[in-house]
């Protein structure tokens, strides 16, 4: 249980203001259909963070403990340095629209998602954890909690969100993770 918490609620603090979250926003003003941008969101999601979680419970066997103490805390401290940098969202899914709204958001978050902070932290979270279902179930519904309220709202509300006071707890939480990890251990 501890696994899939501390996955949820890393994930949906890390997302907020995040690339992918501008891309529900998007997509959301594009399509105005919600319900298929959300499936596209579950499906891209747990998809990409099963092959994350799989990388880290690998990474897991290979390094000894001491080894990967070290990685995940740097790791996780050095999200936490990236999470304080405001993503931006590049305008190169056009050619994605003539796909309809499932399609062209599960494309396009998986692709957006790829080398992402919170598919890092999936990484990490699974090597931490060695929890594969619960990390993964976590991480896909910290998405869900970030994203589908964007899908819903639209752009109504996007410019009231506390972006900036989001992204300084996302790294605090981050760095926390990783002192955690410093100071416990991983085991």
């Amino acid at each position: 249980m501890n696994a899939l918490l501390i996955s949820t609620g890393t994930v949906a603090l890390a997302e907020i203001g995040d690339k992918t979250q501008l891309l529900a926003l998007m997509l959301a003003a594009r399509y105005r259909r919600p319900w298929p941008i959300v499936a596209g969101i579950v499906i891209a999601t747990v998809l990409n963070h099963a092959l994350a979680a799989a990388l880290g419970d690998w990474l897991s066997t290979l390094l000894t403990p001491d080894v990967l103490r070290w990685i995940v805390a740097g790791s996780f401290i050095a999200v936490a340095l990236w999470t304080l940098k405001p993503d931006t969202l590049d305008d190169g899914d056009d050619k994605l629209s003539k796909y309809g709204a499932l399609a062209a958001t599960t494309i396009a978050f998986f692709l957006a998602e790829i080398g992402d902070k919170t598919q890092v932290a999936t990484v990490l979270l699974a090597a931490r954890f060695h929890d594969f279902v619960p990390v993964v179930t976590g991480t896909t519904l910290g998405m869900l909690l970030a994203n589908v309220p964007v899908v819903l709202l639209g752009s109504r509300f996007a410019d009231r969100l506390p972006l900036k006071a989001a992204r300084l707890t996302a790294a605090a939480v981050f760095a926390a993770l990783g002192i955690w990890a410093l100071v416990r251990g991983l085991g």
